[in-house]
Order: structure tokens, then C-alpha cells, then sequence
């Protein structure tokens, strides 16, 4: 990192950190209300499990439009202006699905609801820029266990709201507390150096000239895209699998079983402090391992909780593991671009989640649990593969958007 950079960025507090943290969970938990939802809304509107799927679906591509469009510009506009224009575009949406007159309406909606939960991906690269050279694997580890602490307290708290009401409280609940979060990010985001002296269009093409140009961007793009890909297949269809035999569990049970990933959210610490330390050969292959190991407990667990409920834990250290390991290694690539940088990668993120979603509800209605079992072992496999030839056959970055320690964790990776 530059020295004028050093200096102004001596570092993230660690209140900042977490309150960082919280308002990540909150806006990306706007992805995730639906997922233990689904057959409920399904039998509202009088539908299948594929057309429910697209909810997701929906939220999902338009996460990725809000990446590829709106992110880049957090390195030209204040984040402390941005942030919480977003989540507004969120809120409102999330108003509009509470009183969604059709499952049309539901779907299009998402599509907004997800632009807006792009919030998340701008405080990621935010508290990276925060933090020093040296600590910044553990911050942006802390940062993500927040997001997915959010991910899964969405499901959790959608299933338990629902239950005692109705789905469509749980969207106008969710509206009232990003507003909420919102306005404190409003009041406490610090404000940021120089902005760089380019047009908006010049930076969405900076965006795309950098994953031209960056193998260490997609080669991790690629590996995100797989285990997010195969997070999605998962719990896309899970919501069908409990809802019917042998389970009939209602939707508070379902949402429950959100919890059950909280070893994915501990594990992201630890991801951000073994990629501190230059270990991120070893970790991609074991947790593209995990992932295909979770497919086998999965399709075990059609019968037997215990072993769902084991594949569960196994998937989510797998995935979220594997996004902390990418993200502090991306962001070591051109400091003055990190919002680019995050855009470039979460855009085939989360394209990956969007294509997986939209396949596992069909796959589910078409060949049931052992159909998406299998898909996510070969996505797992896929993902494994490419970590050993990544680890056999590593890649520098650029010389332009390497910083010193970029260049000094790539030469410790070919020893």
C-alpha cells in the first residue's frame, strides 16, 4: 500500500468493525427471508416449487446487476452517502413484497430488493480500505462473519415470524429495520480520502478492464462462483425437502435450520486469519473439499436429520470459508479500486448463485433430493479440481495492481 494511503488509513476500530458487521448481515439478509418460505408462498399464490424458486432467483440477479452497476461506484461517490441510499431502495421494496398481490409481483420485486442489498459489498471493501496491511484478512473476516451471521439469522427469524403470522410480516418487518440501520450508517460512516477523478463509465469500464487483466481475480471468481453456486442449489429446495415427507416440518422448524450454519460464520474468522498468514493453497482445497464431502451427509440426511444437519455444517464452512479466502486475496489488488474489485468478483459470485437457484427448483420438482444431492457434489468436485490446479499452477498479480504485500503473498505461494 502506498504510503499516502498508510496514512490515511492508519486503521479500523474495532466498534467500527462491528457495526460494520451488523449492517452487512442486515442488507444481505434481505436475499434470504424467502428461502424457508418458499412452499408456504408457494400453496398463497397456488404454485409449484420451480415458480416459488425464482424468488430467489430474482434477488439473486439483481444482487448481480447491483454489483456489476452500483458498486463500482463506491470508489467515486462518499460510501456514507451511498450505503444508505441503498438500503432505502431495499426498504421500499421489501414494502411493496409485503402486500404483493400475486407471485408475479413477488418476483419482479426481488429484483429490486436485491439492487439494494448491494449495501453489503460496499462496506465489505470499505473496512478492507480501513484496515492495515497486515490485519486486514482478520477484519474482513470479522465483516463477513456478520454478513453470514445475517444470512442465517434471515432465515431463522423469517421462519419464526412467519410462524406466528404471516410471511408477509416478515417483509414489512424487515423494511422497518433496514431504515433503521440505514439512518445510524448515515450518521457514523467516517468520512473517505480523495475519490479517484473518473467518470461512472469509466469505472464500470476500470471494472471490466480488471478482470481482464487480474488472473488472481478470476481465477477466484471462478472458485466463488462454484461453492456459491452450490450454496444455493442447497438451500433453494431445502425448504421442499423438510415441508414433505418424512419431515413435515412447519415454517418455524424450517427457518430454524438457519442456525445449523453458524459454523460457517466461526469459520470465516478463522479463514481470515489463516489467509493472514499465507496459507490460502491449503484452505481453498479443503474447503472446496468440504463441499463435495457435505453432497454425500445431504443425500443421507433425505431420511436421517442427524446426517442433514451434518452436511449443512460441512457445506456452509466449505462456502463461506472459501469467500473469505478469496475476498482477502482480491483484496490485496489495486487498493485505490477496491469497490471495482469487489464488483468484478461478486458479479460471477453471485451469477453462479443466480444459475444455481434457478435449476434447483426445477431439478427438485424433475428428480428430487438424490438430482440435487448430485449437483452439489459435482459443483464441489468442480470447485476441489480447480483448487489443486490453482495451487499446482499459481498466478501473480498484475504489476499495476499488486500491493507490496499482494507481491509478497504470491512469491510465498510458489515456495
Amino acid at each position: 500500500m502506498p504510503l499516502t494511503e498508510r496514512r490515511r488509513t492508519p486503521g479500523i476500530s474495532r466498534g467500527l468493525t462491528l457495526l460494520l458487521a451488523v449492517a452487512c448481515g442486515a442488507s444481505v439478509a434481505n436475499l434470504y427471508y424467502a428461502q424457508p418460505l418458499l412452499s408456504t408462498i408457494a400453496r398463497t399464490f397456488g404454485t409449484g416449487s420451480g415458480s416459488a424458486g425464482l424468488i430467489v432467483t430474482f434477488g439473486q440477479a439483481g444482487y448481480a446487476l447491483g454489483l456489476a452497476f452500483l458498486v463500482p461506484a463506491g470508489d467515486l461517490v462518499a460510501r456514507r452517502r451511498l450505503v444508505p441510499l441503498a438500503l432505502l431502495v431495499s426498504a421500499s421494496a421489501l414494502v411493496v413484497s409485503a402486500v404483493a398481490p400475486n407471485l408475479t409481483v413477488l418476483t419482479i420485486v426481488a429484483l429490486v430488493v436485491g439492487v439494494g442489498a448491494v449495501a453489503a459489498q460496499m462496506l465489505v471493501p470499505l473496512a478492507a480500505s480501513l484496515a492495515e496491511d497486515d490485519d486486514r484478512g482478520r477484519v474482513v473476516g470479522t465483516v463477513m462473519s456478520g454478513l453470514l451471521i445475517g444470512i442465517l439469522l434471515a432465515r431463522t427469524a423469517s421462519g419464526l415470524v412467519a410462524g406466528v403470522s404471516s410471511w408477509r410480516v416478515v417483509y414489512g418487518a424487515a423494511a422497518v429495520f433496514v431504515v433503521i440501520v440505514a439512518a445510524v450508517l448515515a450518521r457514523v460512516l467516517p468520512p473517505e480520502g480523495e475519490r479517484p477523478r473518473i467518470s461512472y463509465a469509466g469505472s464500470l469500464a476500470s471494472t471490466a478492464r480488471l478482470f481482464a487483466t487480474e488472473p488472481v481475480l478470476r481465477r477466484r471468481a471462478l472458485l466463488g462462483a462454484l461453492a456459491f453456486a452450490a450454496f444455493s442449489v442447497f438451500w433453494t429446495t431445502m425448504a421442499f425437502l423438510l415441508s414433505g415427507a418424512p419431515y413435515h416440518y412447519s415454517d418455524t422448524v424450517i427457518g430454524l435450520f438457519g442456525l445449523v450454519g453458524a459454523a460457517g460464520a466461526l469459520c470465516a474468522n478463522v479463514a481470515g486469519k489463516l489467509a493472514d498468514r499465507h496459507l490460502t493453497k491449503l484452505t481453498t482445497i479443503a474447503f472446496a473439499a468440504a463441499i463435495l464431502i457435505s453432497s454425500l451427509l445431504l443425500y443421507a440426511g433425505r431420511h436421517a436429520i442427524i446426517w442433514l444437519v451434518a452436511g449443512i455444517v460441512i457445506l456452509d464452512v466449505g462456502v463461506q470459508g472459501m469467500q473469505v479466502t478469496n475476498q482477502s486475496l482480491i483484496y490485496r489488488l489495486a487498493p485505490d479500486a477496491r469497490s471495482r474489485v469487489t464488483s468484478s468478483y461478486m458479479v460471477c459470485y453471485f451469477v453462479g448463485g443466480a444459475v444455481g437457484s434457478a435449476v434447483a427448483g426445477s431439478l427438485y420438482a424433475s428428480g428430487g433430493w438424490a438430482d440435487v444431492c448430485v449437483l452439489v457434489g459435482a459443483l464441489g468436485a468442480g470447485a476441489t479440481v480447480f483448487g489443486v490446479f490453482d495451487g499446482v499452477h499459481p498466478v501473480a498479480p498484475t504489476a499495476s495492481a499488486a500491493t507490496p504485500a499482494a507481491r509478497r503473498t504470491s512469491s510465498s505461494s510458489r515456495s
